[in-house]
């Protein structure tokens, strides 16, 4: 096996783990994923990875509903560090004005991976969120939205975003989309971290 191969077997593995640890609970080991300054940006959170773990600890407690599912990988390597593009899908469930939801949100987790002391780890995740849908688990409800909370938000992740505004969540507008200013920064600061830039850009 070359450098390379294992590199990137490496960084798929650190891309995998993070969905099911995450998602089923397994916080000591989700932990290791990241390193000491990993950042996560999410709809319904920014900030370091530390706090993400402990908020995601606490609605899991509480019976909140997010789950992920991973697709196509691919990786661009510039020695010790990387860019990883993974295709992925969020799914949440809750209850939106008394009628229990289902929202799929498909898009990309961007990852700003290091090597350092032998491991690799993200030290920036950004989702790209490119399309969403939001249906009642019985389709034989109907569920009325409110077109002007729908409208606060971009395309890619507008349903999400209505259900987790409905929730309690306060939901960050302007993340990246499949086109758009946003996510042409994020590729911006993607290449300046693999030419050696001081830092994994500016989060979101």
């Amino acid at each position: 096996m070359t450098d390379l191969t294992a590199d990137k077997l490496a960084i798929r593995e650190v891309v995998e783990n993070w969905a099911v640890w995450r998602d089923a609970g397994d916080w000591e080991r989700f932990a290791t994923v990241w390193h000491s300054d990993g950042y996560m940006t999410a709809t319904w959170f920014q900030g370091p990875a530390e706090k993400f773990i402990e908020v995601s600890r606490e609605g899991f407690n509480k019976g909140v509903s997010i789950l992920h599912f991973l697709g196509g990988w691919t990786c661009e390597l510039a020695g010790t560090r990387a860019i990883s593009q993974t295709k992925m899908t969020i799914s949440q469930r809750a209850t939106v004005d008394g009628v229990l939801v289902d929202v799929l949100c498909t898009g990309r987790f961007y990852d700003f991976f290091e090597k350092r002391e032998g491991l690799w780890g993200i030290v920036r995740r950004q989702p790209i969120y490119e399309k969403d849908r939001l249906d009642p688990v019985d389709p034989a409800v109907v569920l009325r939205l409110d077109p002007e909370i729908l409208a606060r938000f971009p395309e890619g992740y507008r349903h999400l975003a209505y259900l987790q505004t409905k929730v309690g969540f306060e939901v960050k507008t302007g993340l990246p989309g499949l086109r758009g200013p946003a996510v042409e920064k994020l590729y911006t600061e993607g290449k300046a971290w693999l030419s050696g830039s001081a830092g994994p850009g500016e989060p979101l």
